[in-house]
């Protein structure tokens, strides 16, 4: 879809023309339509304009029809624990936007390398905890057939 064709069929449709739109935005005749023919892009804010201009939501001039109908309960239950840890890093959020470029760069690093280390950590517990049994089932297959399988303990007198 081109956005300009979309503009041109939104501003038709409710009868405007472009010294209408000239009117209600404050850009000229002339951008309207080369907007309108695609020969210019237009940024979010003029698109703000047009959508206000149009007395449509933004979301219109990106869609042909209807946004699809979202609802709380078509969303996966967000439990209490993500709900406390979205408003204990919300705080976070006006101290992040102070921070230096570069002072946000390592704490973004160093969480990272955390976050690392996290993952190295459950791999090997999760080694670490396999069943011992899949680790018995291999041993036992490279026993011959009639042989008795090799114990693994070597507590255990030989009998």
């Amino acid at each position: 879809m081109i956005i300009g064709e979309r503009l041109r069929a939104l501003r038709e449709e409710r009868k405007l023309s472009h010294g209408d739109i000239e009117e209600r935005t404050g850009m000229l005749r002339c951008y309207v339509s080369r907007v309108e023919r695609g020969h210019t892009v237009p940024a979010v804010e003029t698109l703000e304009k047009f959508a206000r201009a149009l007395e449509i939501p933004l979301y219109k001039i990106f869609t042909d029809g209807e946004l699809p109908e979202f609802s709380r309960r078509n969303l996966p239950a967000q439990s209490s624990r993500s709900r406390k840890e979205a408003r204990f890093f919300n705080k976070f959020r006006p101290l992040f936007a102070r921070m230096k470029e570069g002072d946000r760069a390592l704490l973004m690093d160093l969480a990272r390398e955390m976050a690392a280390v996290a993952v190295r950590k459950a791999r090997k517990k999760a080694r670490a905890t396999e069943p011992s049994q899949k680790r018995r089932a291999s041993s036992e297959q490279m026993v011959e057939p009639g042989a008795e399988p090799v114990r693994e303990s070597q507590d255990e007198p030989a009998g």
